[in-house]
């Protein structure tokens, strides 16, 4: 506890962000960053809690009272060592969590918690840019080969943690790069691929190895990739999309919110948009919202990166509907604290400009002559009570304009065609949702276990993370014995 009254002296505060005006003309990240004493005075915020339940909230377990404690001494390097402990990639983490560390955070009983995502990114930039950053290349090899099947935030740790403990790694992606939904689902406004690209060069000089425009269960097949290796970890995403499947859905103008934006990530990078994140063609040419009346149907993180995309594609408007109730605008009294809390959250790509709607439902898309997409008939919802059950009831019904309508309404499970098909056959298995079953992240064949979305489902990239990390070292024993990488910090219990 480096200040023991910074708590009580300094108040709670987070980057300016860029003016909505310029920062809506590019596709650069939006935050200002703070100087390194101003890091230090929210680090100070960091009080001797006893039990710091910021633990329980990350499901990495980071030990964030040592961190903070060691950015108030100006200790970068030990900062650096006490993170990189516990998290592979806090560039990633310290730009789009969610935080819910913060919602743990026992100075947030009464206060507003310790700005924990930010000290996380200052100490990784730091970190990077002082040289602290270097290659961890094993000593010795154990002389086993793993294969990595999708190169996420979850295949990137497991790989990352595997090469750590001296396994021969190789990490198949089918995109053309690397990073998965890092890559070709975030936005660069909220991750620049420079970031993702930086650490994808130091796990090279680690002895990584990546292979691009590799579709598993198509290029290789699965006999081949169980015969090459010792070891397969699945760390595929949960990619299938779901559908609204109401009248009008084949008209032209609708499309998956994940089309929309991988197209976008690619057109930044300047790369050739013959090929979606799925190693499939575009079937619609490109995608703009330039001068169009924007839909957005879903109301959670993918929605809301369509809106900020919309936005820097002048689009004439941008309406986002929701299914569920507004949240209120405070913590909700059945997620109490340290629970992550059920409120209203308003994203950077919000105040750029987006006309929110909940309790909205969705009952038929309108077209044109031509088939193309002209109108959305929608509804209010409200909910009567009849003989003791609750019943939708749908007033108000109307018609609002739209040419772009985006389904982001959430992501069902991992593609099964392909590998996951092939190894249907030698006996893997699936949960009643679709995702791969595996117990301590081993599938029911014995070599092949599975990690982030593709056993838990669409998740956030801190969970992915972890995934990872918690696979690897499965995995590692299962090869070795015994494992010498980290065990999860047992005081994390996350539930987020």
């Amino acid at each position: 506890m480096g200040k023991p009254t910074g708590f009580l002296e300094v108040t709670r505060e987070t980057p300016k962000k860029r003016p909505v005006a310029e920062r809506v003309e590019d596709f650069k990240e939006i935050d200002i960053d703070f100087t390194a004493d101003k890091v230090k005075s929210q680090a100070s915020r960091c009080m001797d809690c006893g039990v710091p339940f910021c633990h329980s909230g990350c499901p990495l377990g980071n030990i964030i009272p040592e961190f903070n404690d060691a950015v108030y001494d100006q200790n970068w390097a030990y900062a650096y060592e006490i993170l990189s402990s516990t998290n592979n990639f806090p560039e990633f983490t310290g730009r789009i969590c969610p935080a819910p560390c913060e919602s743990a955070c026992v100075l947030g009983i009464n206060k507003p918690p310790v700005t924990i995502e930010y000290i996380e990114k200052s100490i990784i930039e730091y970190a990077f840019g002082n040289g602290l950053v270097k290659p961890n290349i094993p000593t010795k090899r154990t002389g086993k080969k793993v294969a990595v099947v999708g190169s996420g935030p979850a295949g990137m740790a497991s790989a990352a943690q595997l090469n750590k403990a001296g396994h021969t790694v190789t990490v198949f992606e089918r995109a053309d790069r690397i990073g998965g939904l890092l890559r070709y689902g975030i936005p660069d406004f909220k991750l620049e691929k420079w970031v993702v690209q930086r650490r994808v060069e130091v796990m090279e000089q680690e002895g990584i190895i990546f292979k691009t425009n590799t579709n598993v269960g198509v290029d290789i097949k699965a006999d081949d990739l169980l015969e090459d290796f010792d070891l397969v970890v699945l760390s595929g995403g949960s990619t299938i999309p779901r559908t609204l499947g109401i009248p009008g859905s084949n008209l032209k103008g609708i499309y998956p919110a994940m089309e929309f934006l991988s197209q976008q990530n690619k057109r930044v990078a300047g790369i050739e948009r013959e090929v979606n994140h799925m190693g499939k063609p575009y079937p619609m040419g490109e995608l703009y919202a330039t001068d169009k009346n924007v839909v957005v149907i879903g109301g959670g993180d993918t929605g809301s990166d369509c809106v900020g995309t919309s936005n820097r594609h002048k689009a004439k408007s941008v309406t986002q509907v929701e299914v569920m109730p507004m949240p209120p605008k405070e913590r909700a009294s059945h997620t109490p604290w340290p629970n992550w809390p059920m409120m209203l959250r308003t994203s950077t790509s919000h105040e750029e400009g987006a006309d929110r709607h909940w309790s909205i439902a969705v009952k038929e898309f309108i077209g044109d002559a031509d088939g193309n997409l002209k109108g959305l008939k929608i509804a209010d919802i409200t909910m009567e009570v009849v003989d003791g059950k609750a019943h939708q009831v749908h007033t108000n019904e109307r018609e609002i304009p739209v040419e772009l309508a985006l389904i982001a309404a959430g992501f069902l499970h991992p593609q099964r065609e392909g590998i996951l098909a092939q190894l249907e056959e030698k006996g893997l298995e699936f949960d009643d949702r679709g995702n791969v079953k595996a117990h301590n992240y081993q599938t029911a064949i014995d070599k092949v276990f599975a990690a982030g979305d593709m056993r838990r489902g669409q998740s956030l990239v801190v969970w992915a993370i972890s995934e990872g990390r918690e696979a690897a070292r499965a995995a590692d024993i299962y090869l070795m014995g015994e494992s010498v990488l980290e065990a999860k910090n047992i005081s994390s219990f996350a539930v987020a």
